[in-house]
């Protein structure tokens, strides 16, 4: 248990950049990440590549550092690198594992690594052919003893060299990818901004026809709606005229009924010479006054658009300046 929580700080005090155990860690604020100092400059060094420097270190200067772990950005101040806070708490965890460690962080890790075919050997040369740990019974005796081989710490070193390279080289380069996706997405707002100018342009512009076309609709309507109300107006007359005619006339046919049942002729002869009269005029008079035929049609107010409409389709947008 002890060793393995021994294991687990060792992770905890890891350099991300050069792999090895923090040597004078800076914390990257405000994401709270360690980094060696030196790895630190040189991230920032590979990441401005035009910064001038002096004894493989960056002039002091201001500047932008993103962080490896977790890409946050962080503005640097006129001291650059060294002006980040030294993370003093990590090195005294540094010292105190440093005391309780009997050996080396990776003499210790590989004290449990040995060779799967002789079991009693420690892994400790590197097979250069087959690119692969292995043990000198296994070089001697075993799969790699026609093998080039070297020592495993010499290997290791340059590995690690090596890889500590390729971080450098991949996070300047990840800077310059997210450089150019800032780049794009500024390019992605203002094709944004653009095409919702121009959608507000060509909204107006249809606005203003769709006036036109109402304005000019109002003004057929009320042509209609004048004739309508002509029409009926007429029509309306005649029918009162008729229905008035209508209502005398059927009250002069009771009077005549009435005057029918009179059984007194004296009586009777007073009054039927006028009511001959008025049947006679009533029978005289002209209801002749009606709408002609076809007066209720309304067709003559038809109209064609298809041609306006056929040259609204032909719409489209300008070309050349």
């Amino acid at each position: 248990a002890e060793a393995r929580s021994m294991e687990s700080l060792e992770k905890q005090l890891i350099c991300p950049i050069c792999l090895e155990m923090f040597s004078k860690p800076v914390v990257i604020l405000p994401c709270q990440h360690n980094l060696c100092r030196k790895c630190a400059n040189d991230v920032f060094q590979a990441s401005n590549p035009y910064l001038p420097t002096r004894g493989g270190t960056t002039v002091a200067s201001g500047g932008r550092f993103r962080c490896p772990s977790c890409r946050h950005e962080v503005v640097l101040d006129r001291h650059g690198v060294y002006g980040l806070q030294r993370n003093l708490l990590v090195e005294n965890i540094i010292d105190i594992y440093k005391q309780e460690s009997a050996r080396p962080l990776h003499a210790k890790a590989e004290q449990h690594l040995m060779c799967e075919e002789h079991e009693d050997e420690r892994i400790n040369i590197y097979c250069l052919r087959c690119e692969a740990p292995t043990c000198s019974l296994c070089k001697v005796f075993g799969a790699h003893k026609d093998c080039e081989v070297a020592p495993l710490p010499a290997v290791y070193q340059r590995q690690k060299s090596e890889l500590s390279d390729g971080i450098a080289m991949l996070v300047a380069g990840n800077d310059r990818i997210q450089a150019i996706i800032t780049q794009m997405e500024e390019i992605c707002h203002t094709i944004e901004e653009n095409g919702r100018r121009q959608k507000q342009h060509v909204g107006l512009r249809f606005d203003a026809l769709y006036g036109i076309l109402e304005e000019r609709k109002k003004e057929l309507l009320q042509s209609i709606a004048a004739e309508q109300e002509a029409k009926l107006q007429r029509v309306r007359g005649l029918i009162r005229q008729y229905g008035d005619h209508l209502e005398a006339s059927s009250k002069l046919v009771e009077s005549a009924i009435q005057a029918m049942e009179e059984p007194q002729m004296a009586l009777y002869l007073q009054h039927s010479k006028e009511l001959l009269k008025k049947i006679t005029d009533m029978s005289k008079a002209s209801m002749s006054s009606r709408p002609e035929p076809g007066y209720e049609n309304m067709d003559h107010f038809s109209i064609n658009v298809d041609y306006v409409a056929e040259m609204l389709r032909t719409i489209e947008f300008q070309t050349g300046a």
